[in-house]
Formats: structure tokens, sequence, C-alpha cells
């Protein structure tokens, strides 16, 4: 049996019979999702009596997911798994043509055989590396919660890729992100459970908007000023990225059929969109939380009972180039320069070593060299190459204007764009993203930057979608 075959019996959403998904069916699958994340993401797990993974909260937002809670693995496996078949496909280690159907669809199914190889891997690390401690004779169903908890997030990625707007991984992300940049302004609970607005004088609020209104009267120059500059590096990058998302290249294009009939076919200037800076954040937060992961689990066998959990500790011993960490922030080795730090937090509290320069450096170069070569390997993998565009062009019978109707022609012609515009997308979302992680916005660049671009993009789709609905003239040529 040949593994197309092994694809057939693995479950899988319904594609829509048909060909374009009405608006009204898009928005409640996308409510339907998201409200689904919500509810999950607050069912905490039965049998957990200890979670180390909450120092790492901050960081839980670009997994899409919250420590705890029966969606803790989050978009993780999914990721992983992206990543790794991109990686074999790109070194030429597996060679699957994804020009064909039968190559995307092989492909795909690689790709949901490693998710899953992967959902089961993160649940037992998470409970046997001690990172999810079970209440005693509850491991098990921990590790089962997990699983089922990572089989949801998958399924209902695939059911907004094929019934909703856009993908899961957006949507959960941007949702996460979203309440993360609500709370962070509006935050009137402190870590202890007490409600700063009850006694705005003695008990420091969290949200910023409320910590300028306490400096400002109780007189405390660097929380002020700490807090306006969150918010203003906040705004400025908003406006940036805003202003970013408008730059394209439109390529003109006339319809054989209807004569003085043209429009234009634009290429926006991040053309993968958002998957590079998803993927590379991602991956360098799964590296993260791991290292951190191993050194917690380690460290209680190394005071309590060193001889009776060697196995840990030397399974900890392999991994002690990914760092060492202080209260969930890495302090060195490979986490720690891959990661970021508040660069102007340190300034304004005296804190600031030459090291964080060159940490803020090494951060900018790996998240524009990930993100551009996840940005051309995403393009190569999701049909957003020159040939596939050019088909799709050709076969809505458009032409280049001033081109004879050749499917050769047009492709040539998207070559001279799509691969330039592929690489410096990918650098510059790569740059914004480490950037604006250096400079402290109100939540880490990373999740701001996708929250901006994810609901634009969302915002695009919903808008375009609608007007196919809307206007008959339009929805009759796009068929």
């Amino acid at each position: 049996m040949n593994l197309m075959n092994i694809f057939k019996f693995i479950p899988e959403v319904k594609s829509p019979e048909e060909k374009k998904v009405s608006f009204n069916v898009k928005l409640k699958w996308t409510l339907v999702v998201l409200v689904s994340f919500f509810v999950l993401s607050n069912i905490p797990l039965f049998g957990l009596s200890g979670n180390s993974l909450e120092q790492f909260k901050y960081l839980a937002v670009i997994l899409g997911t919250s420590f705890g809670s029966i969606i803790s693995l989050g978009i993780g496996p999914i990721v992983m798994a992206s990543v790794i078949l991109q990686l074999l496909t790109g070194s030429g280690i597996i060679n699957i043509d994804t020009s064909t159907t039968e190559g995307k669809k092989f492909f795909q199914g690689i790709q949901k055989i490693l998710t899953f190889f992967f959902i089961i891997f993160e649940a037992l690390i998470y409970v046997l590396m001690n990172a999810f401690q079970a209440v005693e004779g509850f491991a098990f169903l921990l590790i089962f919660q997990l699983i089922l908890g990572g089989l949801a997030i998958y399924y209902m990625d695939d059911l907004m890729t094929k019934w909703g707007f856009g993908s899961g991984i957006s949507l959960f992300i941007g949702a996460g992100a979203s309440w993360q940049l609500v709370t962070s302004v509006l935050q009137f609970v402190d870590a202890q459970g007490q409600n700063c607005l009850l006694n705005f004088s003695n008990t420091m609020c969290s949200g910023k908007l409320f910590v300028i209104i306490q400096s400002i009267i109780n007189r405390y120059p660097l929380e002020l000023v700490s807090a306006l500059g969150a918010i203003v590096v906040t705004i400025i990058i908003f406006m940036l990225v805003v202003w970013a998302q408008s730059l394209k290249v439109e390529i003109p294009l006339s319809y054989g059929r209807l004569r003085g009939y043209s429009v234009k076919w634009p290429l926006s200037f991040f053309y993968a969109s958002v998957i590079p800076v998803i993927l590379t954040a991602a991956l360098i937060v799964t590296i993260q939380v791991f290292g951190g992961m191993v050194e917690t689990a380690a460290a209680p066998c190394l005071i309590e009972n060193p001889t009776e959990c060697m196995g840990i500790v030397k399974f900890a011993s392999y991994f002690t180039w990914l760092g060492h960490f202080s209260n969930g922030q890495a302090i060195s080795g490979l986490a720690f320069w891959m990661g970021s730090s508040n660069l102007l937090e340190l300034t304004l509290r005296g804190g600031f070593l030459p090291k964080y320069i060159l940490q803020g450096l090494t951060h900018t170069l790996i998240y524009m060299f990930l993100s551009t070569i996840f940005a051309v390997f995403w393009i190569k993998t999701s049909g957003m190459d020159a040939k596939t565009q050019a088909h799709k062009i050709a076969s809505s019978g458009l032409q280049v204007a001033g081109f004879r109707q050749d499917e050769r022609v047009l492709e040539s012609i998207l070559e001279r764009y799509i691969l330039p515009l592929t690489v410096m997308g990918g650098m510059a979302i790569g740059l914004l993203a480490s950037v604006t992680n250096l400079m402290g916005a109100l939540i880490s660049g990373t999740a701001i930057l996708l929250v901006i671009m994810i609901f634009y993009q969302f915002y695009q789709n919903i808008a375009q979608q609608h007007e196919t609905d809307m206007n008959p003239a339009f929805r009759k040529f796009m068929k």
C-alpha cells in the first residue's frame, strides 16, 4: 500500500463542492472557529498540579495558545511540521513536485502525518519533562487531553482554510495578540488579582493608559516615559505597516473576449503575507520554550534526587547550548542571542549593557534571514509561484496588455516580479518584526505586526468576497 492510499484513511475537513463559498457561509464558520478557540483556551487541563510554562506566557501568543489550557500545544506542531517539510523539500532531500495536483496532495498528506507526529511528541515531552506536572495517576489523561487539543487546533485550521476567511493559524495568533493588546492598554487588575481602580493611588495598574494617569498623579517620570514610549512605538509601527501594506506592483491585463476592457493584477510588496514571520517567530519561541522546559525539568533533580532521575539530567546536558533562563527570560546561549530585549526600558532603568546591542543585531539578522527563507519556501509550496499564477490568469481569459496570449509569456513576466518581491518582502517584514521587538511596543513586536497584517488581510478577503457576492457582473466575470 503506497502513501497516497494511507492518506485516504486520515480524517479531513470536507472541501466545499461549490467553486466559491458565499460571504455568509465564510463569516459563519470564521465566527464558529473564533468562538471555539476562545472557549478551548479557557478550559483548563484536568489533573494538572503544576505549570512550569506559566513563566513563558508572554510567548504564548506567538504559538496561538494559552499554557495550561486544553490547547496548550497551540500551532506549534503545525509550524514544526511545515518548517521541517519545507527544509527537506527545499534542500532536495525529499523530491516533491508541488506544481502538479498529485504532488500538492502528496505534500499535504506528508505534512498532515508530520503534524500528527508532533502533536503526540510534544504532548509526551510536555508531561514527561514536567513542563506540566500531573496529579499522581493522571499523567496519561493529561497527555490525552493535550493530544485532543492539538487535533482540535489542526482541524479548526483546516476548517478555516476551506470554509472561512484566510487560515486558522493567522486567526488564532491575531485573536490572541489582539486580546493581549487590549489588556496591555486597559488592564486594571494586577498580578495579585487586585483591582487598581479601587485603590488608584497605591496599587499600580498594569494597563499602560492607567499607568500614564497614575504616573502623572504620583509624579513617576520613569514610568510615565516608559508607558508613553510603548504607546508611541506601537502607533509608529502601526502607521508604518499600514503604509507598507499599500505598496504593490500592478501588472496591466486585458480581457481578450472584451475589447477595451482591462484590469490590473496586484502583487503586494509583502507577497508571502504574514506566513514567513509567523513561522520564524513560532520556531524561535519553540526553541526558547523547549530550552526553558528542559532546564526546569532538570533543576529539581540536581537538587533533590540526582541519582533517581539521571536520565533527565543526562538528556538536559545535551541541550545546555540552548541557554539558561531566569523567570522565563533567556540569559545566555542560543535562546538569548535569538531573542530580544526591550532596549528602551533597559536604557531608562539603567540596565543597558553593550551585549544587548549585539543581541539586537543577531536577533534582527536571524529574523530577516529566516523570514526570507520561509517566504521563498511558502510561495513555492502554496501555489503562489509564477507558473501557478500564470495558469490562473490565463484560465480567466486574461493576458498581459501588449503581449500575445501565451501562458509561458505570462510566467516569464511574473517571474521578473514575484521572486524579487518575495525576497524583499521577507527581509522587510523580518526587519519590522525584530526592530519592534527591540523598541518595546505594547506587546511583542512580532505580535503587533501580526495583528495589523492579519486583520488587514482578513479585511481584504472579506471586502473582496463581499464585492463578489454583491456585484453580479463581477461575479460572472470571476467564474
